[in-house]
């Protein structure tokens, strides 16, 4: 097996037996990281299986670039968001492909990072971009956002219940001084939001939560899931890995929705959408880590993996 070094890729095994990787085919990572998966599957699609990566890290392309450099030419990465991955498909001869993935979320590189600010475990500004290029940081959404903008960010985003009194707590210490760091605001979080002995910590949603809204993270999964679908040919499969329930409903609901024929409210007496199906779900319930695997990654232990295969849809 190809080493990537320290990077561990969940549900590896599963994603490459899903995607069932052939030579001369042609395949779509939307998310490289750390490039464990790519070249799993440039090594089972070899001798001239190809792949396109992306990813809007720019560190990340770059280290995804360094890690596949003997394939060679087999590998394209391009340091670029998958809301762009259509295009970006076509652009560079990916259309149509064979199998997309899309691993979602924070990489453990950019966990792993302090400067980069996504982990309440240690001191750094509370920075969260995926893309360093944006100007819009956590610090900076908690220094501006209304009382109740940022209530709907704890709570739609991540689920935290206390989510008022964490944005009444956060106006209020902003007027004191500003929360720049993320001991600063995982403290804060702590004094208002009690966890349970033997629980998670308590920043751990809200820290899901601002990271989400940097990154606009479900909007793009949205965009991304109709282009993964349009780009893929009648036998192509889908891949994603989603990490929390937000990202996986999302990419349930969609695989439902194109896996239904008709899609007219139920009390209309016929059709009138004309709809057909395009997917065929492969993976009835997600496909979760192994307890080995969740003892030797712990990553892996909130990851969930849905799969679907390109139908040919009658002109």
């Amino acid at each position: 097996m190809f080493s990537t070094g320290d990077h561990k890729p969940v549900l590896l095994n599963a994603v490459v037996a899903y995607l069932r990787p052939q030579a001369g085919g042609k395949y779509v990572d939307g998310t490289i990281g750390g490039g464990g998966h790519a070249a799993a599957i440039l090594e089972a699609s070899g001798p001239s299986g190809r792949l396109l990566g992306l990813d809007v890290d720019e560190e990340a392309a770059q280290r995804a670039r360094d890690i596949l450099a003997p394939f060679g030419q087999r590998a394209l990465v391009v340091n670029a968001s998958y809301t762009e991955l259509a295009g970006l498909a076509q652009e560079n001869g990916f259309e149509p492909a064979d199998g997309v993935l899309l691993d979602l979320g924070l990489s453990s590189y950019q966990l792993n990072d302090a400067a980069r600010g996504f982990s309440f475990q240690r001191e750094a500004p509370l920075d969260m971009r995926f893309d360093q290029r944006q100007a819009t940081t956590a610090a900076g959404l908690l220094a501006t956002l209304g009382e109740q903008e940022l209530a709907d960010i704890f709570y739609l985003y991540g689920e935290e219940r206390r989510s008022r009194a964490l944005a009444r707590a956060v106006v209020a210490e902003r007027r004191r001084r500003p929360i720049t760091t993320t001991t600063e605001f995982a403290s804060l979080v702590a004094r208002v939001v009690h966890g349970r002995p033997g629980g998670i910590h308590p920043a751990t949603r809200a820290f899901q939560a601002l990271r989400i809204a940097v990154n606009g993270e479900l909007a793009n999964v949205e965009s991304v899931l109709p282009q993964a679908l349009e780009i893929l040919r009648p036998g192509g499969r889908l891949a994603v890995i989603a990490f929390h329930s937000l990202e996986d409903r999302l990419v349930k609901r969609f695989f439902q929705r194109e896996a239904a024929g008709c899609l007219c409210p139920p009390e209309l007496p016929q059709c009138v959408c004309g709809h057909q199906p395009r997917l065929a779900i492969l993976t009835k319930k997600p496909v979760v880590a192994s307890a080995e695997e969740a003892a030797e990654n712990p990553r892996s232990r909130s990851a969930k993996l849905r799969v679907a295969e390109r139908l040919a849809v009658a002109a």
